[in-house]
């Protein structure tokens, strides 16, 4: 799926609509209020487009299909999480750094060791991978201009 760049006049009127909670070049984030507003519409038989339309969203440069999107993403938050879910940011908030809380001293040796194992058959390998090209290479001039 592409992603949709947003125009300065374009953000310029996001940010106007009661509906948007914040918008930047790619993505929008509605309120929660517009998400169960159209969760509702949709389930009484409204297409996406029209629920779009009808809070004053001017769609037509969006991406194609990017409303029913929504609608479905919703839906799938709300059979988890329930109506509560859609308040919740969305998105990664992650630092990329492991768990270390709670774990315990065997543990992380267990790991290091494992670590270890495996940086030893890497290192076997690439022996062998070395050898190997030599011995392909030997007697063989090397490519020189």
């Amino acid at each position: 799926m592409s992603t949709h760049i947003f125009s300065g006049e374009q953000l310029n009127e996001l940010r106007k609509n009661p509906y948007v909670e914040k918008c930047s070049e790619r993505s929008i984030t509605f309120t929660y209020d517009f998400k169960k507003h159209a969760l509702e519409q949709y389930a009484q038989g409204v297409s996406s487009k029209e629920i779009w339309r009808s809070a004053g969203f001017d769609t037509r440069t969006w991406r194609r299909g990017y409303e029913k999107a929504c609608i479905h993403s919703w839906r799938k938050i709300v059979k988890k999480k329930g109506t509560e879910g859609l308040a919740e940011a969305r998105g990664s908030k992650t630092t990329g750094r492991g768990k270390t809380k709670g774990v315990t001293d065997a543990d992380r040796i267990k790991r290091l060791e494992l670590q270890v194992k495996y940086l030893k058959a890497e290192n076997a390998f690439l022996a062998q991978l070395r050898a190997k090209r030599a011995e392909s290479n030997s007697g063989q001039r090397k490519n020189t201009r």
